[in-house]
């Protein structure tokens, strides 16, 4: 009976299967264990992010994680991908539709772990929250502050219509849905834990809930919830786990983001964990009968201006690169990496008799794309929107823009040279005195004061142009407005009436930009080229001599580049090619003449 017992829980690990997908099923919390059907059931889940993967790839990095041994897949869901302003959703469009990813999930035979937020930190802008509540001055997030949960409980409501239908006691593969993300280690207010909870509940949720926090008592204590399973972030040893069952013995645990990489920041190397000490954590887990979920299987890329930061001072500044490849198992492009065999030969061994993993899915087709020429130019001085009127420098948010470039101008009265001074730069600088490049200021490097040299005219031209990168998306410093958030002085005199220019580099923007076949007269110019294809494929776009700055492929945003590294090159997916004539178009912050460029198959 002990063998037969055994061996029924091993098909429920790694052999999805034998549920039907189409069925109605039951998912329960016990004490110990996750119960399918009354029965044990050990999840073993790879986390992806639609937001981050092209629609066309969604059921191929599915595949991959199957065939890598996962019966779940784990998704966040990125509030502020989906509500552009107040009201506003799209759960349709591209690769928005996650009612679509779902259905995909379940169309290959796995179940699937939501992670909706509303906050997910995930590396990704704002954590997740959309940037529209910072147009509130003194707004409080993740707490019960109103203005806060009035937005909040909008998303999930739309969402939860998206999604109720698709749980398993409907027929569909959600098992679970995660209340928050990390609370323990930001805050404290258990009433807005309970609260998020109720609105799920309300809003037609009837799965088990977890909670995610480190195995640390005191994030424990203030980020989990009564009757939620705990999730740990990470977790891989019996001390881990009592520190669970200590803060609540009423319900199971598992490791909820077991990490087989780790994210980068601009400016330092590829973080590249080791692999020995994964495969141990690994081993435990299954030898254990510990659900656990791979965080991340695979990355896939913060396109457009989705990269997040980190900061851990009030002066610290940490940007995420474009990539989130995040030495994942799946890389960016999809395809199988060395540490992708290893966990997959680790997990087949837990097999029952006679059973074998699906195969591999192919790897998509990858192309090099010969040197690019650019033949025009436009510069963003000649593309300027009308200016809004403001006593001293207002950051974005307050003037209805997300994302992209501010620029600010004002002419010098009193103090025409020395130390300008930016308190709270946020987050990158190029200054201008009379339409002359002085130098730049960086919030990574904790810069904010700058020589401005004589001019020989009256009243100079003084021009800030700001580069918003990601904002802060993990602890207390997530209050992260865009631009210049309090104000510009010279040798101390605080300068006043300034006009204030958006730049989204938005398609709109884009779309009305207007080239010529000329030279480049001052820093700040968008080139545009065209190349021919004849095959598609993925690729990266080479960057390696460049500044710093963005990309677009047929109009598709592929990120930030900048000099200082890690990445030097861009991923472009096949679906954004086409046979025949492509457009690229590249913003530098810095470069006069355009450099060289490429497609390579490998980003190094």
């Amino acid at each position: 009976m002990r063998n037969l017992l055994v061996t029924l829980f091993l098909m429920g690990v790694l052999n999805v299967s034998l549920f039907s997908q189409n069925s109605i099923h039951t998912f329960t919390l016990s004490k110990t264990d996750f119960l399918l059907d009354s029965k044990p059931f050990q999840i073993i889940s790879g986390e992806m992010h639609p937001a981050r993967i092209p629609v066309e790839y969604w059921r191929h990095r599915i595949l991959m994680a199957k065939a890598m041994g996962c019966n779940t897949i784990a998704a966040y869901i990125f509030w502020n991908y989906h509500e552009s302003e107040p009201g506003v959703f799209d759960f349709q469009s591209g690769n928005h539709n996650i009612a679509q990813f779902i259905r995909i999930v379940q169309d290959e035979g796995m179940f699937l772990i939501l992670r909706p937020g509303p906050y997910v930190c995930a590396e990704w802008e704002f954590g997740g929250l959309p940037s529209y509540l910072l147009a509130v001055p003194d707004i409080k997030v993740r707490c019960m502050d109103l203005r806060y949960t009035e937005a909040a409980e909008r998303y999930i409501k739309t969402l939860a219509i998206q999604v109720k239908d698709l749980q398993v006691t409907k027929g569909g593969p959600v098992l679970m849905v995660q209340i928050e993300n990390e609370y323990g280690s930001y805050g404290n207010d258990r009433t807005y834990m309970k609260w998020l909870q109720e609105v799920w509940k309300k809003s037609g949720i009837e799965v088990p809930f977890y909670t995610s926090d480190g195995a640390t008592p005191y994030m424990l204590e203030a980020g989990s919830l009564p009757d939620a399973a705990i999730g740990l972030d990470p977790a891989a040893n019996e001390s881990q786990f009592a520190q669970a069952t200590k803060a609540n013995p009423n319900v199971p645990s598992f490791c909820s983001e077991l990490y087989p990489g780790w994210l980068t920041h601009w400016g330092e190397k590829w973080q590249r964990p080791d692999t020995a000490s994964l495969m141990k954590d690994v081993k435990w887990l299954m030898d254990h009968k510990k659900s656990f979920n791979f965080y991340v299987i695979h990355g896939g890329t913060n396109f457009g201006y989705w990269a997040g930061a980190n900061a851990f001072s009030p002066t610290q500044y940490q940007p995420d690169v474009t990539s989130y490849d995040y030495d994942a198992p799946i890389n960016e492009m999809g395809q199988a990496t060395p540490k992708y065999n290893a966990l997959r030969k680790i997990l087949s061994q837990y097999l029952p008799a006679k059973q074998k993993l699906p195969a591999i899915p192919a790897p998509m087709p990858v192309i090099e794309i010969p040197e690019i020429s650019f033949t025009s130019v436009a510069s963003v001085w000649e593309s300027l929107p009308a200016a809004i009127l403001s006593a001293q420098p207002k950051p974005m948010e307050m003037v209805g823009q997300k994302a992209g470039f501010i620029c600010y101008r004002t002419n010098l009265i009193g103090h025409k040279k020395g130390k300008l001074r930016i308190t709270e730069l946020h987050d990158y600088a190029t200054i201008f005195l009379d339409g002359k490049y002085i130098g730049k200021l960086d919030r990574t490097k904790a810069e904010n004061i700058i020589d401005l040299p004589a001019s020989t005219t009256a009243n100079p031209q003084l021009e800030i142009f700001v580069e918003g990168m990601g904002r802060i998306n993990f602890a207390e410093y997530m209050i992260d407005r865009k631009g210049i958030t309090e104000r510009v002085s010279l040798n101390g005199m605080t300068l006043m009436n300034w006009q204030i220019f958006t730049l989204p580099f938005d398609e709109t923007y884009l779309n009305n930009l207007k080239f010529s076949a000329g030279e480049a007269a001052r820093q700040g110019n968008f080139f545009k080229g065209e190349f021919q294809l004849t095959v598609t494929g993925d690729t990266y776009i080479e960057m390696s001599q460049w500044e710093k700055g963005l990309v677009w492929v047929n109009g598709h945003n592929l990120g930030r580049y900048w000099s200082i590294g890690p990445q030097k090159q861009l991923y472009c997916p096949a679906p954004w090619l086409k046979k025949g004539r492509n457009e690229i178009v590249v913003f530098d912050l810095h470069n006069l003449v355009p450099k060289p460029i490429k497609g390579v198959k490998s980003m190094e």
